[in-house]
């Protein structure tokens, strides 16, 4: 069995008419990152209720004019003068990381005529509730966004608007706190401002998040500053929870007593997240224990067994998991809610086959989107 990822539509409406719910109420503008979802085959079912999409290279704004039929909000590190008239081409909005930046590009700008560009620059609040210092964006000596005490008392002619990223599936009590920093630090500049968009990391479609309190929130910052068009930019919030990837047992080796499940997936490859987050995800049909109790004298009678992935990289493994029944070669494992974060830092390191795409319909019907190739992985090399 090949290993495919599968999305199921049914899910991604369901998260879909939330988001558009929280936009509507709240009224903002939501709108999709596609650092965390970019499967192009399945944009008619967002563009029925979303309207554009952040973009963070020159790809992803071509993805968003191309594919996506809007104008990107485009936000980059850094961008490439050679590429700069490309990615005004296909944006509508266009933010600076830095000063220094907006200053050097100017001159692209001012003689840019096609259509008109809204700028902005991110700002950095020095203030995040991340955990995982590998994804806070706020830590001290961060690359990303410009500090209050380098920004001049009037915003240099042109800038419109505000960008500030901070969460990571955070909870709406952590937007609460941030804006309390950010109005503080930089409420002064609003005035001058159109628009101010939050970034990403809402995780309004999980369960346990109180949507009603984002709401209000929101609300509230309308209250504030009535003149503000607001822009949120989630990208695991679009695909929390819609779909799978279905792997299948190939071998069954021990060490030391420990035996590991070798799957035709990789976490290095296909489950990048797993390795640098950290977390162990949730498989089907097992429960998910203390990493180390595969090693355990009782783990072999109670079915405990690591996962490893099919790379050469020795960490290509997550352990461990406790089945109902000895695993066998040939069984199918399926990993939950791997959809978000996955096929787009996927990688094909080690000339690994990319595992399949499929997308299942509302009536449960089923669709190959994309089947990788061995051309796939040469095409890459040469």
């Amino acid at each position: 069995m090949r290993a495919y990822y599968l999305l199921q539509e049914k899910l991604l409406r369901r998260n879909l008419q939330l988001i558009k719910r929280v936009a509507d109420e709240a009224d903002v503008e939501i709108i999709l990152a596609f650092k965390a979802f970019a499967l192009w085959r399945t944009f008619p079912i967002f563009r029925q209720f979303i309207g554009h999409t952040t973009a963070s290279s020159l790809c992803e704004a071509r993805l968003s004019l191309e594919e996506f039929g809007s104008l990107a909000h485009t936000y980059s590190p850094a961008y490439e003068e050679e590429e700069f008239d490309e990615i005004l081409h296909c944006s509508g909005h266009v933010t600076f990381n830095s000063l220094s930046q907006y200053e050097r590009l100017f001159p692209k700008m001012s003689h840019f005529t096609e259509h008109f560009v809204s700028y902005g620059l991110r700002v950095n609040p020095e203030y995040s509730e991340i955990e995982t210092e590998l994804y806070n964006p706020c830590a001290p000596g961060s690359r990303f966004g410009v500090l209050a005490g380098q920004l001049p008392e009037k915003l240099p002619a042109g800038i419109e608007g505000f960008h500030c990223h901070c969460h990571c599936e955070s909870p709406a009590s952590a937007l609460e706190h941030t804006l309390e920093h950010l109005e503080e630090k930089f409420g002064r500049w609003f005035p001058q401002l159109k628009w101010l968009n939050l970034g990403g990391g809402h995780l309004m479609t999980r369960k346990d998040y109180d949507v009603e309190h984002l709401i209000n929130i929101l609300n509230g910052l309308h209250q504030r500053y009535p003149h503000l068009h607001i822009i949120l930019e989630p990208g695991s919030a679009f695909a929390w929870q819609t779909g799978l990837l279905v792997a299948e047992v190939v071998d069954i080796v021990e060490n030391h007593g420990i035996r590991t499940a070798i799957l035709n997936v990789s976490f290095t490859c296909h489950m990048p997240d797993c390795l640098e987050m950290p977390y162990q995800p949730e498989v089907r049909g097992a429960e998910s224990l203390p990493f180390d109790a595969a090693s355990r004298p009782d783990a072999k009678e109670r079915n405990i067994y690591r996962l490893g992935g099919n790379s050469c990289l020795s960490g290509d493994y997550m352990g461990s998991w406790r089945f109902a029944e000895p695993l066998r070669v040939g069984q199918e494992i399926i990993f939950e809610d791997m959809i978000h974060y996955t096929t787009v830092k996927t990688t094909m390191f080690n000339g690994i086959m990319h595992p399949s795409i499929v997308l299942e319909h509302a009536d449960g019907t089923r669709e190959t989107l994309r089947r990788f190739t061995y051309e796939d992985y040469r095409d890459r090399m040469d």
